[in-house]
């Protein structure tokens, strides 16, 4: 049986109009553009650059706070109210799949510590998202998490975010988390 020979890939080459470009020969400069275009409409630029006031290590942490407030705190469950906010849109206009991952980390993190003992260390081990509606600005929603099991090693929790004008469900999150004794040193 002979074995299957590869295809060898064409070399790239560095455009001379910018070092920092590599292209293959393959590829037509008509495709260059339009994928180029594509991506400075989205606002990504090789000459833009993160203002000095955004570099740090919780900027993007402030701009969720800003937008969600916590409404009810119990053992197990946490209800927080989330105003989509222009800075955590994406370029369709409804809320981004980032801050949507963000806001699940912070409410299953809280809601997790709700049950989880002090002594113990907890960290996010998976977590899962269903998108199935967007939420577009201004929309309000109502993000509920609750613990549906926690025993000596793990916590899973559960995040529904619901449109609080029709009480229609838009995104769904499931988070495992790990409990972990504390070191004694």
């Amino acid at each position: 049986m002979e074995k299957p020979t590869a295809t060898p890939r064409p070399k790239a080459e560095t455009t001379s109009s910018n070092s920092s470009k590599t292209i293959a020969n393959d590829v037509s400069a008509e495709y260059v553009s339009v994928i180029t275009g594509f991506f400075q409409k989205l606002g990504v630029s090789h000459s833009n650059s993160i203002p000095d006031f955004c570099n740090n290590k919780y900027f993007y942490s402030h701009l969720i706070r800003d937008a969600i407030k916590p409404d009810h705190v119990l053992r197990g469950r946490i209800t927080c109210l989330l105003t989509v906010t222009p800075v955590l849109l994406n370029i369709y206009g409804s809320l981004h799949g980032g801050a949507i991952a963000a806001i699940v980390a912070m409410v299953s993190i809280a809601c997790a510590r709700t049950v989880v003992a002090e002594d113990k260390d907890i960290f996010l081990g998976d977590m899962s998202i269903s998108y199935l509606s967007a939420a577009p600005i201004h929309a309000e929603l109502i993000v509920d998490g609750s613990v549906l099991r926690s025993g000596r090693n793990l916590t899973f929790v559960a995040v529904e975010f619901k449109l609080k004008k029709t009480g229609k469900l838009a995104y769904t999150a499931r988070a495992i988390f790990y409990n972990m004794p504390r070191a004694k040193l």
